[in-house]
């Protein structure tokens, strides 16, 4: 009794060891690489299977997921002989999970190995300024070639980035001193230009001032010729027509006397302003006699009336 029940008991382990080494799960976005009698057989994808016992076995396993993975950082020489430490980060992707177990025996090792060296030599051939400002052309040649060298393996390299570059203190220091100095030249070159412009604006500004104070000047010796041209004009047309009157009214009857009369009355008007000037005058003799001065004036304008 005893030993069928060690009999069953052992018949039982057996059952769930080969149910063990049959039944695999595979998860998602996963491939077990499987061998038969030490021979490559198949790729399990995600899902169950059932397996040979104790015929076949898992090999090897594989995360079909993108990997990032760490690059360490090292020192590097650039094209200036300045020596730089970098470190970086390669995403990476197995495509073909048998190439990536017999193709190589660590595909990450080899690839961060690789990157060190390729990031070694492109680095190598740019200056130290240019570090910084081609990273995305250091990125692209490190890919290039690690996708190139990771085919074989059954790896997709899909992209690298420089993580740090760290330089010595005293090329910081130096870096420093030249980035200020570049600072505290464009502040003069701003200044300056700042400078430049608000004179050229004040000189604009009294250039267009000159023009409008001109063009004022103009526009008010214009507008006074206008004026005093009308203004002639008028006293000219106002003369025209008093004359013209005047000459109508020596026409008509008692015209004349009327004349004598006013010429009379402002003869003596102005002989008595004359008088009131001074004490002592010099007149022509004839010019004491109203009458004849009054006959003389009227005797003139008859004259002038009648050329």
């Amino acid at each position: 009794m005893q030993l069928g029940t060690i009999l069953a008991l052992l018949a039982l382990m057996f059952v769930v060891v080969a149910i063990a080494k049959t039944a695999r799960v595979v998860p998602q976005r996963s491939a077990f690489v499987v061998e038969r009698l030490g021979k490559y057989a198949t790729t399990l994808e995600a899902g169950f299977h059932i397996l040979i016992p104790f015929v076949d076995k898992v090999a090897y396993k594989h995360t079909l997921k993108e990997e990032a993975i760490d690059v360490p950082q090292q020192s590097c020489v650039t094209k200036d002989n300045i020596q730089v430490v970098v470190n970086g980060v390669i995403y990476l992707q197995v495509i073909d999970p048998k190439m990536a177990s017999y193709g190589i025996s660590n595909y990450i090792f080899a690839a961060t190995q690789l990157a060190q060296t390729t990031l070694r030599s492109v680095i190598g051939k740019i200056d130290l300024d240019k570090t910084f400002e081609e990273r995305e052309t250091i990125n692209s040649q490190v890919v290039k070639a690690l996708d190139e060298a990771a085919q074989p393996w059954g790896v997709k390299v899909l992209r690298y980035e420089i993580a740090d570059i760290q330089l010595p203190a005293t090329i910081l220091d130096a870096l420093e001193k030249q980035m200020r100095a570049e600072r505290e030249r464009r502040a003069v070159v701003a200044q300056s230009e700042g400078e430049r412009q608000s004179k050229i604006n004040v000189s604009e500004g009294m250039k267009q001032e000159m023009i409008n104070l001109s063009e004022a000047e103009k526009t008010r010796q214009i507008n006074e010729a206008e004026g005093k041209a009308q203004e002639i004009e008028l006293i000219a047309q106002a003369t025209a027509r008093g004359l013209e009157r005047v000459a109508a009214a020596l026409a008509e009857a008692g015209g004349k006397d009327a004349m004598a009369l006013r010429v009379a009355e402002q003869y003596v008007t102005e002989f008595g302003k004359l008088a009131k000037a001074t004490n002592t005058m010099i007149l022509p003799a004839e010019l004491g006699n109203v009458g004849a001065a009054v006959a003389a004036l009227t005797k003139t304008l008859e004259v002038g009336k009648n050329a």
